[in-house]
Parts: structure tokens; sequence; C-alpha cells
């Protein structure tokens, strides 16, 4: 733990790990990112919903096969992405430093059991006393060890285990505002002195008819061909893991490690979609963060309609003609995990000392580097998170 007395510590950001529709780590994604087309979109598995799946790697590079049986794959996703981190960090191999390191997770409720779901419910269609099959059903297949196995802090625990992370642990649930929190707690931490070092980040399986289904219940999801993201009524889910070992300045320069950037700032507001009433949370988020110089746009837009046209307003109205980029255009939107997605991008464009360019349609080239990067994740029914992200001064 570092001294309770400093205050407003730098934050680095030292570490990433990502694995997407895109493949894996930070090089390939920005390699990928730069060709601004949509990635590996499945349209047939869960037709009528297009989905960005996961191009999935050798999991034996950070999980044992002992180890993935444990897991559910949202788990497998988001263990392997912070082993990534860990490993981009210099961190992996010291135990000593894994072993008081912070871990700061944003995770969805787990992992349903589809096949008994879909048993239940085609016996209830038949059944003239769905009260007793129910019953039946609890008590022989919904047991408590399953409903165990799908506890939201497993994934904390499983890298825990498998990357030997044991310091303080917090997991945060409530869609986008469950990564807003983590990467805002993760930054006070760390300004503020309690913590030294954290490994922060998230997971989402997009490949899952449950949740295709719960979003589609409430009228959030495109259907069809993929649609571009500023054009489109309804968001794209995709499977990403994401996560970013973060520090304070002076511990990652007492130990030799090379910043990709620091992180300035995080602001995050939440209330009801009322026009009027969002916009002045937009303006009160972005109020918090003090920009200066130039500046551009990792937007997480869902590409829901209202919010998104409600955002891009905003954008124009606060930054004028700044590049803006919509990387959930090509990545798929990604639930808890996309703003931490969106810092670990913003951190890899000032390690590529270059702004991404365009990721969807309308997108305006940039003809630099900026001076800072404006990170948005506006969730599709909840939650509104910024972040500043800015290179290290010498």
């Amino acid at each position: 733990m570092g001294d309770n007395n400093l205050q407003n510590n730098e934050v680095w950001i030292t570490g990433i790990g990502l694995l997407s529709s895109l493949g894996e780590g930070p090089q390939a994604h920005w390699d990928a990112l730069q060709s601004g087309k949509p990635a590996n979109v499945d349209s047939e598995r869960f037709a009528p919903y297009p989905v960005h799946a996961l191009t999935e790697p050798d999991w034996s590079q950070q999980i044992s096969r002992r180890d993935m049986r444990q897991m559910e794959p949202w788990q497998q996703i988001g263990t392997y992405a912070a082993g990534l981190a860990l490993d981009d960090a210099g961190a992996k191999e010291d135990e000593t430093l894994c072993g008081r390191m912070d871990m700061i997770v944003a995770a969805g409720g787990g992992e349903r059991d589809i096949e008994v779901d879909a048993a239940v419910m085609k016996e209830g269609r038949g059944s003239n006393d769905t009260d007793a099959l129910l019953a039946e059903r609890l008590s022989n297949d919904l047991r408590p060890t399953l409903f165990l196995a799908q506890l939201s802090n497993l994934l904390a625990g499983n890298i825990s285990i498998v990357h030997k992370v044991t310091g303080s642990s917090r997991t945060f649930m409530g869609e986008e505002g469950a990564g807003i929190s983590a990467i805002q707690t993760a930054h006070a931490r760390i300004a503020s002195g309690q913590s030294d070092i954290v490994l922060v980040g998230g997971a989402y399986n997009a490949e899952r008819s449950d949740m295709l289904l719960f979003f589609a219940l409430g009228g959030y999801l495109q259907e069809g061909k993929h649609a571009d993201l500023w054009n489109r009524d309804g968001t794209v889910l995709g499977s990403v893991g994401a996560f970013l070992v973060m520090e304070s300045r002076a511990h990652a320069e007492a130990r030799g490690a090379k910043p990709y950037a620091k992180l300035s700032g995080v602001s995050a507001e939440h209330g009801r979609r009322d026009d009027d009433a969002t916009s002045k949370r937009l303006g009160r988020a972005f109020a918090k963060l003090s920009t200066s110089g130039s500046t551009a746009v990792l937007s997480g837009a869902t590409g829901c309609a209202d919010i998104t046209k409600a955002e891009q307003t905003f954008l124009k109205t606060h930054l004028g003609d700044a590049p803006v980029r919509g990387f959930g255009n090509i990545m798929g939107h990604s639930i808890e995990t996309h703003f931490p997605l969106g810092v670990a991008l913003a951190a890899l464009s000032f390690k590529q000392n270059a702004m991404y360019k365009p990721m969807a349609a309308d997108e305006a080239e940039a003809d630099k580097a900026p001076d800072n990067i404006l990170v948005t994740t506006i969730g599709h029914n909840r939650a509104e998170g910024m972040a500043l992200v800015e290179p290290v001064s010498k």
C-alpha cells in the first residue's frame, strides 16, 4: 500500500491486455483498428442479431487446461486478458508484486446453463402444473452449486488463482456503470495513495443466447446485417476482455516500468434518460475533467439511436470538430468491459504517437496525435462515464 498522506499521485497505465474479435494484444488491436472495418461479425449463429465473435487464442498460453475446466467463457476471456496485461506490464513473474497488487473487476452476473433453461421452458409449455414442475427442476437441475458457479466475483477469483494476484479485490456489477466504477475507483485509489498498483478491467461474452434475448426484449439490438454505428438504431454486441495495469508514477519508476500514458481523470454520472437531464449530466461530467490543447474522442457509443444522437450533440457542442472514433463499430459493444476497453485504446494511441484512422462513416481524419483523448461510455440504458487520457510528460 502507498502512503495515505500522498495526494494527487500521477496515475500511469503500464500494462494492457486485450482479447476480442480483433485478436489478442495491443499491437494486433492497433493494426486491426487502422483498417476501419468491423471485425469477425457473425450474422448467422444468432440471427437476426449479429455479434462480433471472439477470435479464440491459444488458451494454454495463459490458462492451464485444468483451470479452464472450472471457468465459463466470460471467465476464460477475462483471465486470459488479465494475464496479457500482467505480462505487458512486466509484473506476471514477480510473485511479490502480484501478491500485493490490488484488483478491481467489472463483471456481469455469470452465465446460465442455457440447456437447462430451454428444457424447463419446453416442459413448462406442456405442463398443467408449472409450480410442481419448477419445484422438481429446482431440486434436480438448478442446484446451489450451479448457482455458486455463476457468481460475478468468480472472475476475480480465477485471476487470483491463475495469476497469483492476491492483494485486495473488488467486483462491480451494473452493466456499463460497472466498468466506469472500476476505472474510477482504481484511479482514485492510486491518486490518493491508497494503492500503488492495480489490475483493473473486465470481460464480456457476447455469444450467449440468453443475453441476446435479454437485450432484444428491451429493444436494444440491431437486427439484420451489421450497420454503421452512427446510422443505426440498436447495438451490436462484441466479445471482449480488457484489463489494464495502473500504478503511481513513483511506483512505476521505482521498478523501471514504461508507461503507455497517464489517466488524468475519471468522472461518472447516473440518472433518468430524460433529454434535458441527460444533457446536463454529460456537461457536469465533462466539466470535471481539465482538457487543454487539442482533444480527440474515443466514443463508446452504443448505436442505440436516441442516446447516440444525444452524445453526438454533446460532443459537437463542447468539442466542435474534434475527431471522434466510435470503436464499437469495429469491435462491438462490450457492456461492462466497454469503458476499460476505451481507456486501453486511448493509452495505446499515445504509445503509437498517432490517432486512430476513422472507424465508422462520417468520421473525420486526424492529421496529428492529439494532446489528450476523451474516452466516453454512455450506457445503453443508464450510466455515463468519461475519462481523460494524456501522454506522460518527461
